[in-house]
Order: structure tokens, then sequence, then C-alpha cells
């Protein structure tokens, strides 16, 4: 299941990371890596953004951005 496919209150583990070069730099930068817990906190009225939880903090990302992360409920 993609990240962005999650409604708030959902979310799980993230088993893997997809996209080009900068973007998963980025995301990796952020601290979305491979076994994080991972949990949508809200969504903006029109689907994007994302407000995520992750490690003890919260991260909006983009719809496109969240597409490229893999989460296992």
């Amino acid at each position: 299941m993609r990240l962005s496919e999650c409604r708030p209150g959902e979310g799980g583990t993230i088993t893997r990371v997809h996209g080009d070069g900068p973007i998963v730099q980025r995301l990796l930068e952020m601290g979305v890596i491979e076994g994080a817990a991972v949990k949508v906190v809200r969504v903006a009225p029109m689907g994007d953004p994302l407000e995520i939880e992750i490690q003890s903090y919260y991260l909006s990302l983009r719809k496109a951005e969240a597409h490229n992360v893999e989460v296992e409920p």
C-alpha cells in the first residue's frame, strides 16, 4: 500500500521508498526510511499535502512524494 492511499489515522511500517535520486534523497534526509513507523495525521481539503507523524515528529509531504513510500499496515 502506498502512503498516499492512507486515510487519517492509518499508517504502518515503511517497507520501501521509490523514486528518482533527488526525491529519494530528500525523503531519506527527512527520516522517511525503511522500518520506520508512520501514521497519517491529516489530509488537506484538496488532498494535498498530507501531514504524517514519523519518528516522534510531524512532517508534511506532497501527495506525489507520499506515493513513493510503500507501507505495510
